[in-house]
């Protein structure tokens, strides 16, 4: 017998979902909009931005709650959201950037950006990214999550399936990589 929607937790609303269950991807969505959204916003001033970036992580769920239902994993289906998201999130920052638009942050007193700023931080931005591709994946997917979704060790440890230490040490052997190619 099925569990009535309102007991099932979040990971059996995407096992749900992944069924093709359009009411328990409704409660999914009730459920975890309201915290994505903040944390979305958190990183992002631009609502248009936000508005798009949740559009499309809901779309990704519908499609792939397969592999979040089918995956022996030890991270959380809110976890699992998250990422999709923040990977979103990244997404549109780089489309933006390609577009010579500078990614929308909250500045301050509205004081603009001078025009050297804004190639120096492009320029900034690509070093960087060239850096991080650089890196292993396995550095490229602590920092992810630490940097830019803001997971905590413990969190980072969950959601990747590796013990802390393991988080610690390749967050740390990312960082200095990171120094040296930027340096």
């Amino acid at each position: 017998m099925k569990r009535n929607l309102s007991a099932a937790d979040e990971d059996e609303l995407v096992r749900r979902t992944a069924a093709g269950d359009r009411r328990a991807f409704d409660e999914l969505y009730r459920r975890t909009s309201p915290w994505l959204l903040t944390r979305l916003r958190r990183r992002c001033a631009d609502d248009d931005v936000v508005a798009d970036v949740m559009q499309e992580t809901y779309l990704a769920v519908w499609r792939a709650a397969g592999s979040f239902a089918g995956a022996a994993t030890s991270g959380s289906a809110a976890g699992w959201l998250w990422t999709i998201a923040a990977h979103r999130l990244v997404d549109a920052f780089r489309r933006r950037a390609r577009h010579n638009q500078v990614p929308a942050v909250q500045m301050s007193d509205a004081i603009a950006p001078a025009a050297e700023d804004e190639v120096m931080a492009g320029r900034v931005a690509h070093e960087l990214e060239q850096a991080l591709l650089e890196l292993p994946s396995e550095a490229r997917e602590v920092l992810r999550a630490m940097v830019l979704d803001g997971f905590s060790v413990r969190e980072t440890s969950l959601l990747l399936g590796v013990p802390e230490s393991t988080v610690k040490s390749r967050a740390r052997r990312a960082r200095i990589a990171l120094r040296e190619a930027l340096s």
